[in-house]
């Protein structure tokens, strides 16, 4: 950390920050994105990607968070980790809080997404990582040959429930209401359910994650109003995403009621020179593609913000 004044900093690394620094650095504008955890967010860990323009078969979610990386880096973009914990602002100058040291910059660009939602179950917490999972890609094959629960009825539950089949002997799915996910999922679910590898509850809640010596092995829920027991090695929660903005708690920049960042049609926040992009921004649509647009758009729009500054 110095007392450099950079001209861009990009908080968080998922596709949307990795698109803004391909365009920033390749434009000559100083830019590190700081990231906390893995480059690429939650796009890093999913099996494939079947909807994302000019792969006509689909790709993993690591392959194209590397070649975005990659790309990123070849203009000059440098890439750090480090968690950003407040944001303030001093005129022109943003100092962002990163690891409990100050960095400065001209202009910030807020690309934090959004994280995994709980169920809140007793239990959930204390089996985290011991049976409790969020990331199909990344313990499904922990358990091959093994009996799962996997909880959620949108796209990301349905289609991790099927991923999971490559392991598991057999999926109970668990859904709160009804299934939500689009129809060519449903589709492929029932297939599944058909060939007697899925079992669907529907009207469901966990009540209690159970487990002996340290590791899961059942659940304790609720179907339509009627108590219930199933014998699980793991569960896999898909219920959902919140934005990660818990940063912003004290700073300036304005939220909605849900905690997304409030930007305008050129990703500007209330505040002169923070921008947002991506899941984290209220409205957006919550895809890849669109989250790399939103990158790029924040990007020329950052370009045009530090030419009246002078840069």
């Amino acid at each position: 950390m110095t007392d450099k004044i950079q001209d861009l900093i990009i908080v968080g690394g998922g596709p949307s920050a990795l698109a803004a620094a391909i365009y920033t650095a390749r434009e000559d504008i100083d830019t590190t994105i700081y990231e906390k955890a893995a480059v690429g967010g939650i796009v890093a860990t999913i099996d494939n990607i079947d909807n994302y323009p000019g792969f006509p078969d689909g790709v993993e979610g690591m392959t194209l968070a590397e070649q975005w990386e990659k790309q990123a880096k070849r203009f000059g973009a440098k890439i750090e980790f480090g968690e950003v914990s407040a944001i303030s602002v001093d005129g022109d100058i943003k100092t962002l809080t990163i690891d409990g040291n100050p960095v400065k910059a001209k202009s910030v660009l807020i690309a934090t997404g959004r994280s995994y939602s709980k169920i809140g179950a007793p239990g959930e917490a204390e089996y985290f990582g011991r049976g409790v999972h969020y990331c199909a890609t990344c313990d499904g094959a922990f358990y091959t040959n093994k009996r799962l629960i996997v909880v959620g009825g949108a796209n990301s539950a349905v289609q991790e429930a099927i991923y999971l089949t490559r392991f598991a002997t057999h999926i109970d799915l668990i859904v709160r209401s009804t299934i939500k996910a689009s129809e060519i999922l449903k589709r492929d679910l029932q297939k599944f359910v058909d060939e007697g590898r899925i079992t669907i509850y529907l009207g469901t809640t966990i009540d209690e994650v159970v487990g002996i010596n340290g590791h899961v092995t059942s659940i304790k829920a609720t179907q339509n109003g009627q108590p219930m027991t199933l014998d699980t090695d793991g569960i896999f929660v898909f219920v959902g995403m919140k934005p990660n903005t818990w940063f912003l708690k004290d700073s300036p920049v304005e939220l909605d009621e849900e905690g997304f960042v409030i930007a305008d049609k050129t990703l500007h926040t209330n505040v002169p020179g923070i921008f947002a992009s991506g899941d984290v921004r209220a409205g957006a649509t919550m895809q890849i593609a669109s989250a790399v647009g939103d990158g790029v758009t924040a990007a020329i729009c950052i370009r045009e913000y530090l030419h009246k500054l002078g840069k």
